[in-house]
């Protein structure tokens, strides 16, 4: 199967600029990056791509043993940058697709250059020392909800996900967007990004890595910034006086800003 029709590659910008990787959360699709892309476009190559299971990526290549695990959108992001022939790329992860950024550039750092994780989170449940946000019940309930009724789950989490609550029409975009994922697979997908636990892995990394984070998160709250941030070496942690867990979206300037930045510093 040719990878770029299975995650609908799409690639744009400048033609000599560093190449930027934008990687989507949990029931998002690349047309959530639309409002940073117009402002990085004019300085970067930026490749985007679907998960599998999500937006336009290619339903036959679903395969529900491969994306119970992280490691499965890893390997093909690496793929993807393979198949594309890219070197120095900059992988930039929103919520989940931190993670995957990590386990990405971890398999394969001769094609990573450096790490942007957008509200990251390494861990959703609480332990015993580390505050993810959730309870075991939390994610359970939430699983289950997703269950009972998708449609009703992602207008009510919609909402709560993206904050600015003046702004009903982001949580629209994202509502919509949860809408156009298939159930099966957002419930899979769900499981995988709620109950996985990466915190081990955050040590292996070896480039240069930013964290951006928003003062008010609903999702990664205050801490878990401070957490990845401590456990990756040299790392540079950013935190946008934003509220929500998608600042892309609601903050696209402030995100854009902090991008430009690290990529563009020696």
């Amino acid at each position: 199967m040719d990878v770029r029709t299975r995650n609908n590659v799409t690639v744009l910008g400048a033609e000599r600029g560093p190449v930027l990787f934008l990687a989507h959360g949990f029931g998002c699709d690349q047309n959530l990056w639309r409002p940073v892309v117009q402002r990085l476009q004019s300085t970067f190559r930026i490749v985007l791509i679907d998960h599998v299971g999500s937006g336009a990526a290619d339903p036959a290549a679903w395969d529900e043993i491969k994306y119970s695990a992280l490691s499965g959108y890893a390997e093909d992001a690496v793929e993807v940058v393979r198949a594309l022939d890219l070197r120095e790329v900059v992988f930039v992860g929103h919520s989940v697709s931190a993670m995957i950024g990590v386990l990405a550039t971890i398999a394969d750092p001769t094609r990573f250059a450096k790490l942007v994780m957008v509200t990251p989170s390494p861990r959703y449940l609480d332990d015993e020392d580390y505050r993810g946000g959730f309870s075991r019940a939390d994610i359970d309930e939430l699983l289950e909800s997703m269950e009972l009724n998708y449609l009703g789950w992602s207008a009510a989490m919609a909402p709560q996900i993206m904050g600015n609550a003046e702004r009903p029409e982001l949580a629209e975009e994202l509502e919509a967007s949860f809408c156009r994922t298939d159930p099966a697979h957002a419930r899979v997908f769900a499981r995988t990004t709620f109950l996985s636990d990466n915190r081990a892995d955050l040590a292996h990394v070896t480039v240069p890595t930013l964290v951006i984070e928003c003062a008010h998160d609903a999702i990664a709250p205050t801490g878990v910034g401070a957490y990845v941030h401590s456990q990756i070496a040299g790392s540079r942690l950013v935190t946008l006086d934003a509220t929500g867990h998608c600042p892309h979206v609601s903050h696209p300037e402030a995100t854009a800003a902090a991008i430009t930045t690290f990529v563009t510093a020696p």
